[in-house]
């Protein structure tokens, strides 16, 4: 495998794009094959064989199209299907998401944060498993969040559609006196302006973005696979769901003039 074959990245959609962004901003070089799974998206109602057998196609796609490793950009795929893809091909690096429960609880000072998370994420034993290896002392409201996936996926990240789908969310972790609210879903970063004027300057809101940008690099280095080019790197996004509709939110999201296109796994 070459070091200058592209990272194949993937989300149930565009929210990924928000860890796209980190990993470029780290590593200008690297090319990235960015896969939208928009046809299948929200992952986070889905059951877990579905997940797992959508994760594992994908990946399988990617790695077909050159991918020298496979960063699952999707807190629910991860949570669900991390170790069936990890099984599926242990010839190729593959770097998953789980929420920053840690860094959150190393933040707080009044003992409670907040996570916020798709249904199957905030379901799944990996986030209980962080907050039990991580949690200490610290009191963690997990809330399963409606309605935020669909917003990012329509473009709509301000005003009042965006005020009244946080309301039911936020008050609660408000009323529990959260000082750290972990994003723990890729599409929710693009929400974080909205989010930070809900809950006000002394609640810190944190995401993996840079975190997962920083260990893809580090998985890279230790396989040899960290680019030898000195150019900027190029990036090509994909999409199982209708062309039209993605591309627009697509080019809003990253502010660039992506060209997406149709494939199936």
């Amino acid at each position: 495998m070459s070091s200058d074959q592209p990272i194949g990245m993937f989300d149930s959609g565009v929210g990924g794009l928000s860890v796209l962004a980190e990993v470029r901003a780290l590593r200008p070089t690297e090319s990235i094959i960015y896969y939208a799974d928009n046809a299948y998206c929200p992952y986070g109602i889905r059951p877990p064989d579905e997940i797992r057998q959508r994760t594992e196609s994908i990946a399988g796609m990617l790695i077909g199209q050159g991918a020298k490793a496979i960063v699952v950009a999707c807190n629910t795929a991860s949570a669900v299907a991390i170790d069936s893809v990890r099984a599926a091909y242990p010839q190729v690096p593959i770097v998953g998401l789980e929420p920053a429960v840690k860094p959150a609880v190393a933040m707080t000072r009044t003992k409670s944060i907040g996570v916020l998370a798709t249904p199957r994420t905030v379901a799944g034993e990996r986030l209980r498993w962080l907050i039990e290896m991580h949690g200490g002392d610290v009191r963690v409201h997990t809330v399963a969040a409606a309605g935020l996936v669909e917003l990012v996926e329509a473009g709509v990240l301000h005003g009042e559609p965006v005020r009244e789908a946080l309301a039911p969310l936020l008050d609660p972790m408000l009323e529990a006196d959260v000082d750290v609210v972990v994003l723990g879903c890729t599409h929710y970063p693009f929400l974080r302006e909205a989010i930070e004027a809900y809950v006000g300057p002394e609640v810190r809101v944190i995401d993996s973005g840079k975190a997962i940008a920083r260990r893809t690099q580090s998985v890279l280095d230790v396989a040899g696979l960290l680019t030898s080019r000195y150019e900027p790197g190029t990036w090509a996004m994909e999409t199982s769901g209708d062309v039209s509709v993605v591309e627009p939110v697509a080019r809003m999201l990253t502010g660039e003039a992506v060209t997406v296109t149709h494939r199936e796994p």
